[in-house]
């Protein structure tokens, strides 16, 4: 795996995934995507491995959301629908992950760096970090059922519908709070109990750990709905969304016009 984007390392009884582009807050390339699926595929398939962190460099971001570049592109339906797509085969991957997952956070989980985050089994975090989903506020798109059904999960379709609505970050304590993590902890200590954690699980039974997650995986999709493919066409075929993309690369403020 390339050293660039990614980092994959063993520690002891982990794998640990680095996403390493921190001067973009670990922005996600299409790269970095399907170096994420092979992370998911040789976490699976070595024995030795137990439990499989992910994190971001530098410490200012988790991840910042997919590459907005990358949507320019955007001409007909196909487009929308095919990332949408490609991004849930993306985070289902992780959630089948049959070892226990942990999304270390430090800094920003935002957009897409977020729903990685909800496709991870426990998320713990630093109290300067942040989560949201600013979409409203920036390009004008939505999110898949997928992501949305991760985030009711959670946090209850009230929460979800005012954090999308109000388009803000969510802080350490109200996160905690609502359940979208389970432990924030001090940045002195993060990567001490980050290894009391790792440790903890992997000395635990395998077995019961892998039924205990797929039985939890199995109920939540059977909650879980289909389709909504003309909900995606409709965002992403918009002028605002050409609109919010090309702002936000712009940096000011979009326009919104509704069509």
């Amino acid at each position: 795996m390339g050293e660039a984007e990614l980092v994959f390392e063993r520690h002891g009884p982990a794998a640990v995934l680095t996403f390493n582009r921190p001067e973009q807050r670990n922005a996600m390339t299409w790269s970095m995507y399907e170096g994420l699926v092979k992370a998911c595929d040789e976490v699976d398939e070595d024995p030795d491995i137990r439990v499989f962190v992910l994190r971001g460099a530098g410490g200012k971001a988790f991840v910042a959301g997919t590459d907005i570049n990358q949507f320019r592109s955007f001409r007909e339906p196909k487009d929308a629908l095919e990332y949408e797509s490609r991004i849930e085969k993306v985070l289902t991957r992780l959630e089948d992950v049959r070892k226990p997952t942990i999304a270390a956070v430090t800094g920003y989980a935002v957009g897409g760096g977020l729903m990685i985050a909800l496709a991870c089994d426990l998320r713990i975090c630093t109290p300067d970090s942040r989560f949201g989903a600013p979409i409203a506020r920036t390009l004008g798109n939505c999110l898949a059922f997928g992501n949305y059904a991760r985030l009711i999960d959670l946090i209850g379709p009230a929460r979800t519908m005012e954090i999308i609505y109000s388009a803000r970050f969510v802080d350490a304590e109200e996160a905690y709070r609502i359940g979208l993590v389970n432990e924030v902890i001090p940045s002195d200590r993060f990567e001490q109990r980050l290894t009391e954690l790792i440790k903890t699980i992997a000395s635990h039974a395998p077995l019961t750990l892998a039924v205990t997650k797929q039985a939890v995986r199995r109920i939540q999709r059977h909650r879980r709905p289909t389709g909504g493919e003309d909900l995606i066409v409709t965002c992403y075929m918009s002028d605002d969304f050409r609109e919010g993309v090309e702002a936000f690369l712009s940096k000011r403020q979009p326009i919104w016009r509704g069509r």
